[in-house]
């Protein structure tokens, strides 16, 4: 089953089309990466996806429902999270505090409940020792992998990640690469990711844009060898 499907989805700005009749299916469990170059509609498509912005045509459906007129929010709720491209924790609160955000919104639990969750949640992304500490003193590394935990605890059915390794060190990709192998299976996952070696090692599939159009869709092997995605991204063309 598809958990997530686009159907002819566009968007314009300014007569150009970031989006261009998009088709785009991802079954439940698969960890799926969308790569491009920059420009390509990425950003876009994802925030039509999520309810930021409103598609021109085409529609979204989400765990076999149309939700192409749902708000970002109604779309959270039914089990959609995200991570943007530049960290959005709260920094005056505590690791613990910005997970506990996200498992209160989405789950009707007592607190102990909440703690137990919460501390599950920090303990699989590493900062379980970190979880009294002010999300603000964490470093740039530790940000990205509490604004990960935010979103696993929303107990979310799809969970898309913007540029997740974007500013980390290489030990922490490493570590990221480890936690999305983890996580395959548990949850679906849409990965926006430049870093190659991350979306080689990781994806199920991948499916290229370029231009608001998709190039090429297959496993990472086929993608690799496209010779219009070497052209267009790669480099290898």
């Amino acid at each position: 089953m598809n958990l997530l499907e686009t159907r002819c989805l566009s968007r314009s700005f300014g007569g150009l089309k970031a989006v261009d009749n998009v088709d785009f299916a991802v079954p439940e469990g698969q960890v799926r990466a969308l790569i491009g170059p920059n420009g390509a509609g990425k950003s876009t498509f994802v925030a039509a996806v999520c309810g930021r912005i409103r598609a021109e045509s085409g529609s979204v459906h989400f765990d076999g429902k149309d939700i192409s007129r749902l708000p970002a929010h109604r779309r959270i709720e039914m089990g959609m999270a995200y991570t943007f491209q530049i960290t959005s924790v709260f920094a005056n609160l505590t690791a613990h505090e910005n997970v506990a955000l996200g498992v209160r919104r989405i789950a009707r639990l007592g607190r102990r409940d909440i703690d137990q969750k919460v501390m599950e949640v920090l303990d699989r992304v590493g900062l379980a020792e970190r979880s009294d500490q002010s999300a603000g003193d964490l470093s740039y590394g530790h940000q990205r992998l509490l604004e990960i935990a935010m979103g696993l605890g929303q107990m979310p059915k799809l969970f898309i990640m913007d540029e997740p390794t974007q500013g980390l060190a290489e030990g922490e990709i490493e570590e990221f690469k480890h936690l999305i192998r983890q996580l395959a299976g548990d949850t679906t996952i849409l990965l926006i990711e430049h870093n190659m070696n991350v979306v080689m090692e990781t994806a199920e599939q991948i499916t290229v844009l370029n231009s608001g159009c998709v190039l090429a869709e297959g496993t990472p092997e086929e993608v690799r060898a496209n010779s219009d995605v070497q052209a267009a991204y790669l480099g290898t063309g």
